[in-house]
């Protein structure tokens, strides 16, 4: 990736979007850019506290493994978004790993040049003590998810969720502008599979959701006024 383009890839980010195109240039000697194909690994639960990364282009999910080997997904990331922050922080690891859900082009930042940055750029300090707050708060709305004993509840509160980070207003409703297979929103729900397909095929014969060519989920204006 050129330089030109790092600069304007970055400035798109949340952590970086408040410094100019010369600040952006000045710390381009602590990033380093790297390539991941679709379904590799770019962080590894044992790497979580030296490194952290920041998708420049792609997606990717956060996902935990469950000693019976189930896979339940933590959290899902678009161009633009970070991880691994927290780990460089405290020091612990994160007992969770990245992969890349598409092919992604990444912005990686050890934790020396890390904490250069922080003590350099106090305008990256103050979008990232915004950005913990906002991930604090969305992590006790995951937490009220998984409270519901309804799963269609469960399933519209995570699509609500969504809409904040990925969705996108039309003239028909919001649309889901990410890519969720069934096993997707099973393992954000903590639901089965086939609950999560019988309660998707309810909404989208009574027209309360529709799924677009692309796979994205266009939630209705009738969605919202379900109730349960």
């Amino acid at each position: 990736m050129k330089e030109d383009l790092r600069i304007k890839s970055l400035k798109k980010t949340a952590l970086f979007a408040s410094l100019t195109a010369e600040e952006l240039n000045r710390i381009l000697g602590n990033i380093v850019i790297k390539n991941f194909k679709k379904d590799e690994i770019i962080l590894h639960e044992e790497n979580t506290n030296e490194f952290m990364y920041i998708i420049l282009d792609g997606e990717a999910k956060v996902v935990q493994s469950t000693d019976s080997g189930k896979e339940i997904i933590m959290s899902m990331h678009q161009s633009g978004d970070f991880f691994g922050e927290l780990s460089l922080i405290d020091g612990k690891t994160l007992p969770a790993a990245v992969c890349a859900t598409r092919d992604s082009v990444t912005a990686i930042i050890s934790k020396h040049d890390f904490y250069a940055l922080l003590l350099s750029q106090n305008k990256v300090l103050e979008n990232l003590l915004q950005i913990l707050c906002s991930r604090l708060r969305e992590s006790m709305k995951k937490i009220q998810i998984l409270n519901f004993n309804n799963a269609a509840q469960r399933i519209k509160m995570l699509f609500l969720m969504l809409s904040e980070n990925f969705g996108e207003k039309s003239n028909e409703g919001t649309i889901l502008k990410i890519k969720l297979i069934h096993q997707d929103i099973a393992d954000m729900t903590g639901l089965t599979r086939e609950s999560v397909t019988r309660i998707l095929d309810k909404w989208r014969r009574s027209g309360e959701i529709q799924i677009l060519k692309n796979k994205f989920i266009l939630l209705k204006s009738e969605f919202e006024s379900i109730t349960f």
